[in-house]
């Protein structure tokens, strides 16, 4: 069976690319928006809450470039990370600022990908760019710790594991998965997961060993890192470029015991509207 709750909320002029639910407030969201696709314009981060009847606005701020992805803190519910098209990554607090409170610039183009480590004993903010690298930074932004070069093209997504500390996969539109050890600032493992970009990935929040690829081929691949032969399982079935890949908790029919909650044709629709779909297959 299907049952589909949407609820919209309307930010004209502005295309989305990410949405992040809050670790600490189970209705509230932050997204990602901006103008013209973000190929030029400024950009917007909002905060938003669901209620019984929608979805209403707490706080919005602009930014002088797009706006291409956001991710919370694991440490403090106000406080947010956002990546730019300037290749800047600002961290926000929607409790009492109307400026970012910090504002890093060390990747060359887009910062197109923000993730704060699940593991609060190390609450570190991995950022993913077009200029082919993953930077890795401390809860205040300070000069960057590592980074991780390897990729031969842009990295379009960075993903901290949720099981072992200091590792980060990432999905490069060079076609590949790597995963990283930032201690020793390598790739463990380089996956060749696609004959197209990859513009997604995520772990599996039951399995440490599965990670899920979403790719420019409107195809989901699921991959057992213990063997990467092949996939352990193929989604085919989208028309458009799979944009995020999501693991879910749901019934045992897909993800080995978790459902994928598969966000392709915008999170945000090209008609400025936040559409939030919850689907139970």
């Amino acid at each position: 069976y299907l049952m589909t709750t949407m609820k919209v909320f309307r930010c004209p002029g502005r295309h989305g690319y990410a949405v992040e639910a809050s670790p600490f407030l189970p209705n509230r969201l932050a997204c990602a928006a901006s103008q013209y696709y973000g190929i030029t314009g400024s950009g917007s981060l909002f905060v938003l809450d669901q209620t019984e009847t929608g979805v209403v606005l707490v706080r919005s701020w602009q930014w002088g470039d797009g706006l291409f992805d956001v991710a919370w803190s694991e440490a403090n519910e106000h406080v947010l990370v956002a990546g730019g098209g300037d290749g800047s990554l600002q961290l926000w607090d929607s409790a009492n600022q109307n400026a970012p409170l910090k504002v890093a610039k060390e990747h060359t183009q887009e910062v197109y990908s923000v993730d704060w480590s699940q593991t609060r004993a190390e609450n570190l903010i991995a950022s993913g760019s077009w200029d082919r690298s993953v930077k890795v930074w401390d809860q205040n932004l300070s000069r960057s710790l590592v980074t991780l070069r390897g990729h031969e093209g842009v990295v379009y997504s960075s993903i901290w594991s949720p099981h072992i500390p200091g590792c980060i996969a990432s999905a490069s539109g060079d076609g590949t998965l790597r995963v990283w050890d930032v201690k020793a600032a390598a790739c463990r493992l380089a996956v060749p997961a696609h004959k197209a970009e990859i513009l997604s990935c995520d772990w599996c929040k039951y399995d440490q060993n599965l990670v899920a690829t979403g790719s420019v081929d409107c195809s989901v691949c699921v991959w057992d890192l213990r063997n990467v032969t092949q996939p352990v399982n193929q989604l085919l079935g989208h028309n458009y470029a799979i944009r995020r890949v999501k693991p879910a908790k749901a019934n045992e029919a897909l993800f080995d015991g978790n459902s994928l909650t598969l966000m392709s044709d915008l999170p945000l629709s090209p008609d400025g509207r936040f559409q939030q779909n919850i689907q139970s297959v």
